[in-house]
């Protein structure tokens, strides 16, 4: 028998964390409006999210922090990344040729390794998964910590699913070069800021 509590208790602080802007939601989002491959890429970071979490509630967070050094690396290739992916935003902004949604369709696995790339790179998704939502379930009952996982993956699923079909349902407002131009700046702007914020984390 579920018990709803914990379960409950999961899926809030997930969805709290998972709610904020970041390079997943962006990328899942911007995907969605191109209906470009957005369930797939969805699936991609519930999947990772998944993993993530039920390893950290199994014990994986007590090994990341006690090797904050992986943390460091992640943290280097993750701003990079990022810095480069929000320059590419920013320089289809500026170019007039590139303001139309054909030319940002892109292939399945340029979508999904795109993705695995934002989520593995991003330290900020281990932090909040394995070490953060990890450290809160030890606070539950041992019967009731795969409970407490199950909840918060239930909410990692529905919130990336529920942004593809947003995205979806954002298309229409696309029709124009200006209103590429305003999402480009959009991804170019969370992608620089996140990278900003991880270098800073770094000293």
């Amino acid at each position: 028998m579920i018990e709803f509590a914990p379960f409950g208790r999961g899926f809030g602080l997930s969805l709290g964390l998972i709610a904020a802007i970041g390079a997943q939601n962006a990328y899942v989002l911007t995907r969605g409006i191109l209906r470009n491959h957005h369930f797939a890429v969805a699936a991609v970071c519930s999947v990772l999210d998944t993993i993530l979490i039920f390893s950290g509630v199994l014990g994986m967070g007590k090994v990341v922090a006690a090797y904050p050094q992986s943390i460091t690396v992640l943290t280097l290739f993750g701003a990079l990344f990022l810095f480069a992916y929000g320059g590419t935003s920013f320089r289809r902004m500026m170019q007039s040729q590139a303001l139309r949604a054909d030319h940002q369709i892109v292939t399945l696995k340029t979508a999904i390794l795109t993705m695995v790339t934002l989520s593995l790179f991003n330290p900020h998704l281990y932090l909040d998964t394995v070490v953060l939502l990890g450290s809160v379930s030890v606070q539950e009952l041992p019967e009731n910590r795969l409970t407490f996982a199950a909840g918060a993956c239930l909410a990692s699923i529905t919130w990336f699913f529920m942004l593809a079909l947003g995205g979806q349902w954002m298309q229409r407002w696309f029709q124009t070069p200006a209103a590429w131009r305003l999402l480009d700046g959009f991804v170019g702007v969370v992608m620089w800021s996140l990278a900003i914020m991880l270098v800073k984390d770094m000293f």
